[in-house]
């Protein structure tokens, strides 16, 4: 029994470790659709690390739709990166916690 509540605390670890990192990931894009969106600096150090996030773990969405403004096309895109990377996260994470041992059902007779 207490390998089992033990194999199930680490299952449910693993699923809250992968929705912390898929909602940074994709809080990070976000972060970067907002810089685009206000035109904020390109040379700071800050934009400069959610753009390398974004053209590392967003680039799937890149020229997914091409609007005629290029500053609304870039934070369009961006947005929906964010919300796969968020939504993905959470749906791999209740599967992992789906993966999780149940404890068994005590039977009294």
């Amino acid at each position: 029994m207490a390998a089992r509540n033990a194999a199930s605390r680490v299952v449910v670890s693993i699923a809250a470790a992968i929705r912390l990192v898929s909602s940074v990931v994709g809080g990070l894009i976000v972060l970067y659709a907002v810089f685009v969106l206000f035109e904020a600096n390109p040379d700071n150090p800050i934009v400069q690390f959610t753009a390398g996030v974004r053209n590392d773990l967003g680039a799937f969405t890149r020229d997914l739709f091409t609007p005629e403004d290029p500053k609304i096309a870039n934070t369009v895109n961006a947005l929906i990166a964010a919300i796969v990377w968020v939504v993905g996260g959470n749906l791999l994470s209740k599967a992992v916690t789906r993966l999780a041992p149940r404890p068994k059902a005590s039977s009294k007779d």
